[in-house]
């Protein structure tokens, strides 16, 4: 990495290089804390896009996991077992993350709006039009063309905020942003078994969403704003070749570590979100004298859902906005230790799904430990990369967790719990404690994987405040370069290994 760094120019109050300080650094933290360190700066524009952003992310994990509130319902009609139960979750998940960085590419270098209003578009038509699937091969297909949809957004918006804001006001919006995921979730188990059960058909649970999809395509293409990149840093870096943006990520340690460690997130939570209201109505209804239903399980598990999401997500931000000024690398930090202590929440929450009560309350102390990490990990992703290319940085960390996260975890759990009932009875079909077994000891895999999690997040500390003051340097270097033409270093060149 080029040593030199910027100094303020008295005279004209232009950055030029000048030697080993970094007062250029502490110049543009200066300027951005002037400028947006108070929610009173924030227009009412940018509070409505960013409610437009949270309004879309709400109903994007609806439509993800209302099908997951009427699994027992889809698995009775298409007649098929735990495994390819998960495998539609797989799929979609697969068509997802392969497509991720295809929209992160072009989210850095085209139209946001449009590239949102497309995805949204997508996913609602094909949600409305796999409900009426019979076949289930072809309900697998229209489930990966829904996540075709959802990959334009997910890895678009964070961006518009990181563009909108800096600093504490950044990680609020996420905070509020981030809220929508457990929420959201939770609305899906909830629409999809209230829906579902009014209407004696599970398929209606689906075609809720997409009429809620329509008006967010009109708000996004109509009301929302559109920042430049790099608007808030008043950043006037221009992108460069895909090539380089992967070698510059790959090279990124804290983006690596952070994403492998949130890879262990989705993994955990893409098993647990699947597999949970059906686990849980498999030991309540072993008890004697209980007479519960699958919709009743799902609206429950919903609620608890968006309770530890309600208070998860906006108390890690909180934690973290009020460590940073003390703790710089406190961001991953908190996440490894929420991972550390949802672990054991989690396995004592399996252990004990029989008791009812105490189950719920465990999965909710489950949830709000691993919701604490979901807008911090946002936060470092947006801080240790570079403006032009936060949307490539979003689409790949898509990809990575995804692919060795939640894409398999439903599977594999469906896998294990499937193979644990044909070695441990002989009986066709298994008992109701033999199935309740078997996927009791396939979910106890995401314990350990949330240890592993823990301990990446840990590791994550140890380069996240260099790696965030080379991203600084580099935007201060190009607001010099551009007041300076005669320097002529392009400022992506500083941002590789020292």
């Amino acid at each position: 990495m080029d040593q030199s760094s910027i100094t303020p120019n008295t005279s004209n109050q232009q950055l030029v290089i000048n030697g080993d300080n970094d007062s250029a650094t502490a110049l543009l933290h200066e300027k951005q804390s002037r400028r947006r360190d108070d929610l009173s700066d924030v227009t009412f524009k940018e509070y409505m896009t960013v409610g437009i952003l949270c309004f879309v992310n709400l109903i994007n994990y609806m439509d993800r996991f209302t099908l997951a509130g009427v699994l027992d319902d889809v698995k009775k009609e298409f007649g098929i077992g735990d495994d390819k139960a998960g495998l539609l979750q797989t799929v979609f998940v697969i068509a997802y993350m392969v497509f991720a960085p295809i929209f992160g590419y072009l989210g850095d270098r085209y139209s946001r709006r449009l590239i949102m209003a497309f995805g949204v578009a997508l996913w609602s038509i094909t949600t409305f039009a796999g409900s009426y699937i019979q076949s289930y091969y072809s309900f697998a297909i229209f489930r990966g063309m829904v996540g075709i949809g959802e990959a334009s957004y997910s890895t678009i918006a964070p961006t518009i905020i990181s563009d909108l804001f800096v600093g504490n006001v950044r990680s609020k919006m996420l905070a509020f942003f981030y809220f929508a995921i457990p929420v959201g979730s939770g609305f899906g188990y909830i629409v999809g078994s209230v829906v579902g059960g009014a209407a004696n058909n599970w398929r209606w649970g689906l075609r809720v969403t997409p009429f809620l999809g329509a008006v967010a395509v009109a708000l996004i293409l109509w009301a929302m704003e559109n920042p430049e990149r790099g608007q808030a840093e008043e950043s006037r870096m221009k992108p460069t070749s895909y090539t380089e943006d992967l070698r510059s990520l790959v090279r990124n340690p804290s983006f690596m570590l952070s994403t492998l460690a949130f890879t262990c997130v989705a993994f955990v939570t893409g098993a647990l979100a699947w597999w949970g209201p059906q686990f849980i109505f498999l030991g309540l209804t072993l008890q004697p004298g209980v007479n519960i239903t699958q919709e009743s399980v799902s609206y429950k598990f919903g609620l608890v859902g968006m309770a530890a999401g309600a208070l998860g997500v906006p108390l890690g931000s909180a934690l973290a906005q009020r460590l940073r000024a003390r703790m710089p690398d406190c961001d991953p930090v908190i996440c490894g230790l929420a991972l550390l202590a949802s672990a054991p929440l989690v396995f004592f929450a399996l252990a004990s799904v029989r008791s009812g009560g105490l189950a719920y309350f465990l999965v909710f102390l489950g949830m709000l430990t691993c919701n604490l990490t979901w807008s911090i990990v946002a936060d470092i992703v947006l801080y240790v990369v570079i403006p032009p290319r936060r949307s490539t940085a979003e689409a790949f960390q898509i990809l990575i967790s995804h692919m060795f996260g939640d894409a398999g975890s439903p599977y594999l759990v469906g896998v294990i719990s499937e193979s644990l009932k044909r070695s441990s009875s002989s009986i066709e079909p298994p008992s109701q404690l033999v199935q309740f077994r078997s996927l009791q000891y396939a979910l106890f895999v995401t314990c350990f994987v949330e240890v592993i999690g823990g301990i990446f997040f840990l590791l994550t500390a140890i380069y996240i405040v260099k790696d965030k003051l080379k991203v600084d340097r580099a935007i201060a270097e190009a607001e010099a370069q551009s007041a300076e033409p005669s320097h002529s270093n392009a400022p992506e060149e500083q941002l590789g290994p020292e």
